[in-house]
């Protein structure tokens, strides 16, 4: 007979059994207390991740309306073209191909009107061209400019090859399975090209003017911001230190890091038809080389970020030496960039863009003459100055000419193409 003695301490019960053994007793009650705190924290953290993916779908779809419109213009192409599949009269035209016609739209259909019609239009090349030609395609991929504009169609080329080579074991009329192949493209590419242009149209032409006049703001507000927080003063009155800060961390890094956009919606522009002032002669190459001009502008920004992040600042008698023109050139330049905004929004020369441009050059010999100075003659005679309490400050205001050199360049090219259109 096994003898058992209980021994309660708070709230836990334990038994302790002659052979050395000890247990400890759950109540009933607390363990279901438990299985519900566990199962209402789950509950609760899944509902918290549910309301925090609903508030980011809800704030994309507010802040950018055009991706939310190019997701309604897919699922009104893929009914449209799924007509060609459920409607008997249709299908009896194009048989159990029209598939094919289904997979043409969920592939080909781009967010922008060029990046679809290049889409459209390689694929019908490619697949047109392979039920005639057996070439090697695959080497072709290798060429440069063909990888940069052409690269799906060869891919496709080669799919359609593979395709009917395969199928030609299978088929008896093979020429009649390349025919319903194409019509299915065709039937495809058209509904998602005239879906694309008709219905709210996103031309790549008008993101890449848009991402290139945006990236000359953000450099603008960065420049000001920057200089504001070395020399301690706020050059604009109505922004907030917080938004001082922002465009900091966030205006010059986003132009860094537009290189591969700019170029893909370039590239995808070309296919594009006239929808702007210059017709079918619209200045790509100038769009990529302002874009170009502005990263270097945003390189010379970031490292006046990283001079202030180091704490080597100099000494205030050098920063109240240098502070006045060095403040006024930032200025000027940030006032070149904002102007150079209304041109690209108006397209037409601004008649102030002159006049800021030559302000800005007279600021730059100022700094100047200051660097000059410094290097002749002692800032004050009880002062005794090393060389590197006076690397900051000359690094900073060499980069402030550098940018000042590049703002320049980016004037004569955004209004060479704002003449031209």
């Amino acid at each position: 007979m096994v003898k058992a003695s209980e021994i309660c301490r708070g709230f836990e019960c334990r038994i302790n059994f002659p052979d050395g053994i000890s247990k400890v007793l759950v109540p009933e009650r607390m363990s279901q207390s438990r299985v519900c705190r566990g199962s209402h924290g789950f509950v609760k953290k899944l509902l918290s991740k549910f309301w925090g993916l609903n508030k980011e779908t809800w704030n994309l779809a507010m802040n950018e309306p055009k991706k939310l419109i190019h997701g309604f213009k897919v699922g009104m192409a893929l009914s449209l073209v799924s007509l060609f599949y459920y409607m008997k009269p249709l299908y009896e035209g194009i048989g159990g191909n029209a598939m094919w016609a289904v997979l043409t739209v969920i592939v080909v259909f781009e967010y922008t009107v060029g990046a679809t019609l290049s889409k459209c239009l390689n694929k019908a090349a490619g697949t047109f061209l392979a039920g005639v030609l057996a070439a090697a395609a695959t080497f072709s991929r290798f060429i440069p400019s063909i990888k940069a504009q052409f690269d799906y169609g060869v891919l496709v080329f080669i799919l359609t090859i593979c395709f009917i080579t395969v199928s030609g074991y299978r088929v008896e009329n093979l020429l009649e399975l390349a025919l319903h192949r194409l019509s299915t493209i065709a039937i495809g590419s058209s509904i998602c090209i005239l879906t694309s242009m008709l219905f709210c149209p996103v031309w790549a032409g008008n993101e890449l003017h848009n991402l290139i006049r945006n990236n000359m703001e953000k450099l603008a507000d960065s420049l000001d911001g920057c200089i504001a927080q070395y020399f301690g003063c706020d050059i604009n009155s109505n922004n907030t230190q917080s938004e001082t800060s922002n465009n900091i961390l966030l205006g010059y890094k986003c132009v860094l890091d537009s290189r591969d956009t700019e170029e893909s919606l370039a590239n995808f522009a070309r296919w594009e038809p006239a929808h702007r002032g210059f017709n079918f002669g619209h200045p790509w190459k100038e769009y990529l080389k302002v874009g170009a001009s502005l990263r270097s502008c945003a390189y010379c920004i970031k490292a006046l970020n990283c001079t202030i992040d180091s704490g080597a600042q100099g000494p205030d008698i050098l920063k109240n030496h240098f502070s006045k023109c060095c403040i006024k050139l930032s200025s000027n330049s940030s006032a070149v960039l904002k102007e150079l905004v209304v041109v690209m929004d108006t397209m037409t020369k601004s008649p102030k863009i002159d006049f800021k441009v030559s302000e800005m050059c007279s600021a730059v010999q100022e700094v100047q003459n200051a660097l000059k100075a410094l290097s002749k003659q002692p800032i004050a005679n009880p002062t005794i100055i090393s060389l590197t309490e006076v690397v900051p400050l000359v690094t900073l205001s060499s980069l402030l000419i550098e940018i000042a050199g590049i703002t320049g360049k980016i004037a004569k090219d955004v209004n060479g193409f704002a003449n031209k259109a």
